[in-house]
């Protein structure tokens, strides 16, 4: 699984004009996307590192979205497995397809609340408008191997 984390102030995703998600002030931006070889443990890994992932300024130095009680919005995004190493045309061969990927990403938002996030969401497939201040800009990929522990 792969996950973008955008530190942002502020973000809302629509479909069709109509809000389906949305936060003011500081939070995450998350797109994640799901390969054929993922599972649910590793979206509960994902969950967990997004989660305490410390990309903001606290008091005491860096902390994570659970040190603020900061909000997520979370998106499904199956073009972070776009493979463009050959001509000009991605390839989506390695984006897993919706019956693998739509319940592996509801797993990861279910683990993101399992842990105490406030988590806003788009609607799986949608065409999607994400609307977002990146904040410093702070963007990270993380990617997790459905092998390792």
């Amino acid at each position: 699984m792969r996950a973008l984390v955008q530190r942002a102030l502020g973000a809302t995703v629509t479909v069709d004009g109509e809000v389906l998600g949305s936060f003011i002030g500081s939070g995450l931006v998350v797109l994640i996307g799901v390969t054929h070889t993922d599972e649910a443990a590793t979206a509960h890994r994902l969950a967990e590192k997004i989660y305490n992932l410390r990309i903001f300024a606290g008091a005491t130095g860096e902390v994570s979205a659970s040190d603020l009680d900061a909000p997520l919005l979370v998106i499904s995004q199956f073009t972070l497995y776009a493979d463009t190493k050959k001509g000009r045309r991605p390839s989506w061969d390695a984006a897993a397809p919706a019956p693998i990927a739509e319940p592996l990403v509801q797993e990861c938002i279910d683990a993101l609340r399992l842990l105490g996030a406030k988590v806003e969401t788009g609607k799986f497939g949608a065409d999607m408008k994400v609307n977002f201040t990146n904040d410093g800009p702070i963007t990270i990929l993380l990617e997790l191997d459905p092998q390792l522990p």
